[in-house]
């Protein structure tokens, strides 16, 4: 591994997508921060990483929201994206200049293959810039061999390792705000009994455990004495109004009653969280929380936990799609749009329900 480089004081990183996406990085991150104590760390990110890492301890110390542009950031709902041939190149020419002008030291990507992001970090002026290269994507000055199936955790810090930030940790983790914690207790009060949280949303449906399974695991949990309760934002409220209303048991819903902030803070209060592969799953992971999530073996593969202490990922081993019997293993997450499989059923509907109970209640017997 290199030595740390000398004479670093700006760091800028790249990694403007979602929760999950995030965490997944908390490892390099910190990784860079032990390598260069005194460097200002800036994360080009998405809208609500500016909202939700104001005033919160950790490696990051400043945000600068990257435009909408392809194959680096989707516009989020409501966000007025740049549109056509004068708006788009003024909204990026805008960004590149003030960009340049903050003159960074080091431009690191922790987004992808780097097809669109390599060219976009390259146009930072950064005098050193190191990431992830799949085939199709131009060299950065140093540069790891991106290969989809890999940890996502262990990918972002062998890019770190190019600059000579070694690990410090391979744990993500996320420190709460004392504005966290008093919105969850403002919410719930004090927690009389064992929670848990069963979270039945994710962006993807085919990442979506059934809802009735769902129920029946909260009924065991209910049974056992936990307050369960059931997370979603507005989008979900379907699925977690079924997953409540198909219970026996005493349930509580929670759709977007919550902050981000607040909802880290109620699964640190969790004896576990059991959820489908998502953002909040990864981020109870963060916090402290047991987790029980349920993975499609390639997801399982990039995004589970590796420790089992805390944590019991539950595995489809389904390799092929239930509609069209196509092998999703090599085209699930195409590298181009309108290549693979464009199904969207359920591909982890055969995780039977007795396990994931058994997992949830052995973690909430422990914790």
């Amino acid at each position: 591994m290199p030595e740390p480089e000398r004479d670093i004081q700006r760091i800028a990183v790249l990694r403007a997508n979602a929760v999950g996406d995030f965490v997944f990085a908390l490892p390099a991150l910190a990784a860079l921060r032990a390598a260069y104590p005194h460097a200002e760390i800036t994360l080009l990110g998405a809208p609500w990483h500016a909202g939700f890492l104001r005033d919160r301890p950790g490696p990051i110390d400043r945000v600068v929201v990257v435009p909408p542009l392809p194959g680096i950031r989707d516009p989020a709902a409501g966000e007025a994206a740049p549109s056509g041939s004068e708006e788009a190149p003024s909204t990026r020419a805008a960004f590149f200049t003030r960009a340049m002008a903050y003159r960074f030291d080091l431009a690191i990507q922790l987004h992808g293959g780097g097809r669109h992001s390599n060219p976009f970090v390259a146009g930072l002026g950064a005098r050193l810039t190191c990431g992830l290269r799949s085939p199709d994507a131009p060299p950065l000055d140093r540069w790891v061999r991106y290969v989809y199936y890999q940890p996502e955790v262990f990918r972002y810090l062998e890019v770190v390792e190019l600059v000579g930030a070694a690990p410090v940790t391979y744990r993500p983790a996320l420190e709460l705000t004392e504005q966290d914690r008093v919105e969850v207790k403002r919410l719930l009060g004090e927690a009389d009994r064992p929670r848990v949280v069963l979270h039945p949303g994710a962006s993807d449906p085919r990442r979506r455990w059934p809802v009735e399974r769902f129920s029946t695991v909260g009924d065991a949990l209910a049974q056992a004495g936990a307050q369960v309760l059931v997370t979603g934002v507005a989008a979900e409220r379907d699925l977690v109004e079924g997953v409540v209303a198909g219970m026996r048991g005493p349930a509580r819903a929670l759709v977007d009653e919550v902050s981000l902030g607040g909802l880290a803070a109620l699964f640190s209060t969790c004896a576990v969280v059991v959820g489908n592969d998502s953002g909040p799953v990864h981020l109870a992971e963060a916090v402290g929380a047991g987790t029980v999530g349920l993975y499609w073996i390639g997801n399982f593969i990039n995004g589970a936990p590796a420790t089992r202490t805390r944590h019991r990922p539950m595995i489809s081993w389904r390799l092929n799609c239930p509609e069209c019997g196509r092998d999703c293993t090599r085209d699930l997450y195409p590298a181009r749009p309108g290549e693979g499989c464009a199904h969207r059923l359920s591909f982890v509907d055969d995780i039977p329900a007795e396990e994931v109970r058994e997992a949830a209640l052995e973690l909430l017997s422990a914790g």
